[in-house]
């Protein structure tokens, strides 16, 4: 079950559906099935204190990945600012709707356990975003 809820932000309009039926299908890809997956959509302040009191950064991010997975089904928590997903749309010059889902889709590569921080792998999972929005 795949759930989108906010704190101090409205959820954003984004199709419930059709979102759910893309992420299944991306993580089917990856030979994953879709467990337990909650979205939780926040204003900048909210994702900068979550990131100083779990991950002890102090800096603002677009997405936060809670990794519970369970062999090859994907459990986990994604905490999603939408102030930095409208000001990273402004700043690469994609739409907010453009720019949602790539973040909606990165945490879900991430729960398929591809990362982004070491060498060589953000371009790995910018061709993964770029694959996964394509199917969109």
């Amino acid at each position: 079950m795949i759930t989108y809820n906010s704190e101090g932000v409205k959820v954003p309009k984004i199709k419930k559906r059709e979102t759910t039926k893309w992420i299944r299908a991306v993580a089917a890809t990856y030979g994953r099935k879709v467990g337990e997956v909650g979205y939780m959509f926040v204003d900048d302040e909210k994702i900068l204190e979550v990131n100083n009191e779990y991950l002890g950064h102090n800096y603002y991010t677009d997405i936060i990945t809670f990794d519970y997975n369970e062999g090859n089904t994907l459990n986990g928590d994604l905490v999603i600012s939408l102030d930095t997903v409208k000001t990273n749309a402004e700043k690469f010059g994609k739409t907010y709707d453009e720019e949602l889902h790539r973040v909606i889709i990165h945490g879900i590569l991430h729960l398929c356990g591809i990362n982004d921080k070491g060498p060589g792998e953000r371009e790995i999972m910018e061709a993964a975003e770029n694959k996964a929005l394509a199917m969109r």
